[in-house]
Order: structure tokens, then sequence, then C-alpha cells
């Protein structure tokens, strides 16, 4: 009895694969598979459309904060680099805030000068205001004499010394004071020793007022209140005004020499 052809009951039913089939067939096969068990194809399955456009712009839009963000960082470096360069020269940025009504200076003694010599700095600014003060009434004096007589010539040359000597005075050695104070730079402290000396020079001179170098009824010193008194009181009494106001500023600027020399000492 042939039993070669008998199926075995043990075997499961399943169909016969020939392993030497057309490789086409069998891999034909396969994505079916693949799809039934990831559920691609299938009948509720949800579809998601994503447009290229999009996907375009967005990768457009990124590129362009990107580069804005970094020209933005450079900006930043390069204004970063000259604050560095401006405050390593010693050349500060102020913004002119005094006087009040007519900002043509830039003070601000409170916020910027260490509290420990913000004393001086007040002291140095009323050298720096007596200084004016003694100029201006200078001009107000030889006014008065030339209205009585004492010719044009004296006028003009103390409108010289006011016009040239206030400015000067803040540029050459009050300015340097407030940045010295500012930042200790020995260099701003001997700049300005060297042109506070030139200035109490000049206010020892214009109280004595001899009749050299400047014409001697120009400024108001003893020597030309002397010799305006005999001729007409009230010249005299603007003179000896202007008198006694460059030897208060003479007297002052030399305490304030003193103690900025002490302060200067103290710090080294």
């Amino acid at each position: 009895m042939n039993r070669g052809n008998d199926p075995n009951p043990f075997d499961e039913e399943q169909p016969e694969v020939n392993p030497f089939a057309n490789a086409a067939g069998s891999k034909s096969r396969i994505p079916k598979v693949v799809a039934s068990t990831l559920g691609f194809g299938q009948k509720h399955d949800a579809t998601v459309d994503i447009p290229l456009d999009t996907m375009n712009d967005s990768k457009k839009k990124e590129k362009e904060l990107a580069n804005w963000e970094a020209d933005l960082n450079k900006r930043e470096r390069e204004i970063k680099r000259r604050e560095d360069a401006v405050a390593s020269a010693g050349v500060p940025v102020d913004d002119r805030n005094w006087p009040p009504f007519f900002p043509i200076i830039h003070h601000d003694i409170a916020n910027e000068i260490p509290v420990h010599a913000q004393k001086l700095q007040y002291l140095a600014f009323a050298s720096w205001l007596g200084i004016v003060l003694c100029l201006v009434f200078n001009v107000v004096a030889i006014t008065v004499c030339w209205i009585r007589g004492g010719g044009a010539k004296i006028f003009l040359l103390a409108v010289i010394y006011a016009l040239m000597g206030c400015p000067l005075s803040y540029v050459l050695w009050y300015r340097p004071l407030y940045r010295a104070m500012r930042t200790d730079s020995a260099l701003k402290f001997g700049w300005f020793f060297l042109f506070y000396l030139l200035h109490i020079g000049f206010c020892i001179f214009a109280a004595i007022a001899p009749p050299i170098v400047f014409h001697g009824k120009s400024l108001t010193g003893i020597l030309a209140a002397i010799d305006v008194f005999g001729d007409h009181v009230l010249v005299g009494i603007f003179y000896l005004v202007g008198f006694a106001l460059f030897c208060l500023e003479s007297l002052l600027s030399l305490w304030v020499l003193q103690k900025v020399y002490a302060y200067f000492r103290g710090q080294k």
C-alpha cells in the first residue's frame, strides 16, 4: 500500500512554496504584508498632506531670522569695541547738561566723581566760577571807565580777556581736573597742575595790574585803581571791587592747588 501520497495529519495546511520560484514573485508579496502590518493603504487610514511651499517658506524665514540675528550680534560687538576704544583712549563721551537753562558743558559731580573727592571738586568748580566772575566784572568796570573817557582800547582788551579766559580756563585746567578725578589719571593731574599755575599767576598779575605786557587800565588791579581813583571816584570804586575779586580768586586758587596736590599725593 502506497503511503507516499497520504497527507500528514499533524502538518498544518499551507500552500506549497517553491523555493526556486521567481524571486520577483516573492518580492511582490512583501509590500502587501508590510502594508497590512503597518496599516498603510487601509481604508480608514488618515492621510497628512504637507505642502512643499509651506516647508520652503518656513526654512526661508528661519534662515532670514538667523541672518538678522547674526547681523545684530555683529553690530553689538562693533559698538562695544568702539566704546572700549573710546574708554581706553580716555575720551569720555559726555552730554552737555550745565547750566540747565542753556547747557554748554558736561558737569555732574554727584554721579561721576567719587564721594571722597566731591568736596574738592566743588571747591575747584568754585574757583573756575570765580575767574569767570572776575573777568566778567572786569569788563563791567572797564566799560564804566570807557564811558568816563578811558578810551575804547582798554574796553576791547577787557572783552578779549573775558572771551578767551572763560573757555580756556575750563578747557585747560578745570576739565582735566574733572576727568582726573573720574579716572585717577596721572597725566590729567599733571596737565591740571601746569595750567593751574599759569592761572594763579594771571590772577596775581591782574590783582596788581602793572602797566606792562597788558595795558594797565584794562585790568582792575590795585595800581590801575589808584591811577583812576583821583580822576573819577566811581570808576575807582569799580576798580577796587575788581581788585578785591582778583585777590579772593588768587587765595582760593592757592588753596585749591594745595588741596589737589595733597589728594594726588595720597592717591599715589
